[in-house]
């Protein structure tokens, strides 16, 4: 066996050394992110699991009959269905903090917001997903799992609600769309309309008031001098941080998630890629302070974001997205920042600084930018167009990149604005980078966003 001969990429992948205890369910959960997981053969255990949980990926995939019976729209969700998760923590061990769940959640898609309060003296969220597939992909993999072991076990249902309403950023609520929020003082309000959906008192009480083992004077571990000893998780894949773990914020104040604001970038086109490529398209989800293509290794970079919650927004929307025919594979890095060169040094061009860039889209409190972050899509928004720009113009600039366009509109009301819709999300990422603050004379310069519509 350990001369086997190496194999050309295929659609099956062989797991080894999966310990016992792992359920059917987790291991199909770690294929989820990255397509459709059609079969699984657990060699040791029996196949029935297996099938069941296959059954409920494939429901939600192509449309058949969820596990439970309901009927299938043809977006293959049950009709309704809340992009929105109602989540309890029963057996409140350790404490579970809003940072916890993040890192746990977002495994299983882009997570817009989440609020934490304690109702019947239970920890509970409510978690908001850009999709309702990645909320029932979380479901089915999370619901009746313990986040460590033998303790704090997940209850997930879907909320009646289809959107949440976040006032402030801070350790009981936050809106990752959102960087420009205030910070509150720390009780922040439900909204009249979802406090009537929960009976949830107007103000939320801290997450542990009241939980097993906490009492409200020791709420935060880090207030209180508190010490989590590093318990295993008994999630496997989905183990979170230590220090996400123990409630205590990497950064200052609580805007921030814990982590890094540094990205490793890899699997770059190095004929094609460039800094400010790099700078254009990490751009869209947060200020790009600096850009490191690799010296010696150039389909490698690093990007700083402005903080750890830009970093996770961008890492969350474009791992896995294709740039000049490779697919991106962004993870967070070691580094906690990129090195500038010393001067002398060679380096060719492949750091910079972007620190007092022009470009950077949120650096203004309240910008509509930060209400308009969306995943890569075949069709871009344009704004900031010229009177005298026609259509033409604009489908022959776009067209020069090496797109097909397929279709264009101005906004009725304002032929400031207007959509393009190209061939493929590649090429509109492509497009993006390169056309983004295009010159198009008369002092003005052509902004470029993904859309969430179509034409």
């Amino acid at each position: 066996k350990g001369d086997r001969s190496p194999c050309s990429p295929s659609r099956v992948l062989h797991l080894r050394k999966i310990p016992n205890d792992v359920t059917e369910a987790e291991v199909i959960s770690l294929g989820v992110p990255f397509g459709k997981v059609t079969n699984l053969l657990m060699l040791k255990g029996k196949s029935q699991r297996t099938q069941a949980a296959l059954q409920a990926v494939n429901a939600v995939q192509s449309g058949g009959m969820a596990l439970t019976g309901a009927p299938i729209t043809e977006s293959g969700l049950p009709p309704g269905q809340s992009s929105v998760l109602r989540i309890i923590v029963e057996n409140l061990f350790y404490p579970v903090t809003l940072e916890v769940l993040y890192q746990i959640f977002c495994k299983f898609g882009t997570v817009l917001k989440i609020i934490t309060f304690t109702k019947n003296n239970q920890f509970q969220a409510l978690l908001q997903y850009a999709d309702p597939l990645n909320a029932q992909y979380a479901k089915m993999a999370l619901d009746g799992q313990n986040i460590y072991n033998a303790c704090c076990t997940l209850r997930i249902d879907f909320s009646k609600l289809t959107s949440l309403n976040v006032k402030y950023n801070n350790d009981k609520s936050r809106d990752f769309t959102r960087l420009d929020l205030p910070s509150g003082d720390g009780q922040p309000s439900l909204d009249p309309t979802m406090a009537a959906a929960f009976g949830t008192p107007s103000i939320i009480s801290s997450p542990y008031a009241g939980a097993a083992g906490f009492a409200p004077a020791i709420g935060f571990p880090q207030a209180a001098g508190l010490s989590i000893p590093a318990v295993p998780s008994a999630l496997g894949p989905l183990a979170i941080s230590t220090s996400a773990m123990t409630g205590r914020m990497a950064l200052p104040g609580v805007t921030g998630l814990p982590g890094n604001s540094v990205l490793l970038v890899s699997n770059l086109n190095p004929d094609a890629i460039t800094p400010d490529g790099l700078f254009i398209l990490f751009g869209v989800y947060g200020d790009v302070h600096r850009v490191k293509i690799m010296f010696n290794k150039k389909e490698n970079a690093l990007v700083q974001m402005a903080d750890a919650t830009q970093a996770q927004l961008a890492m969350n929307h474009l791992n896995g997205q294709k740039l000049f025919g490779k697919a991106l594979r962004i993870t967070l890095s070691k580094h906690q920042t990129v090195q500038l060169p010393r001067e002398g040094q060679e380096d060719q061009g492949l750091t910079k600084d972007y620190g007092n860039s022009p470009l950077h889209r949120f650096k203004k409190p309240g910008s509509k930018n930060f209400q308009n972050i969306f995943p890569p899509s075949a069709t871009l928004h344009l704004s900031n167009i010229p009177p005298s720009i026609t259509v033409d113009d604009l489908k022959n600039l776009f067209a020069g990149t090496g797109c097909i366009v397929k279709a264009f509109k101005f906004f009725p009301k304002d032929r400031k604005m207007a959509l393009i819709q190209l061939g493929t999300v590649e090429e509109a990422i492509q497009a993006l980078t390169e056309l983004h603050n295009h010159d198009l004379g008369e002092n003005h310069h052509l902004r470029v966003s993904f859309s969430k519509s179509t034409i």
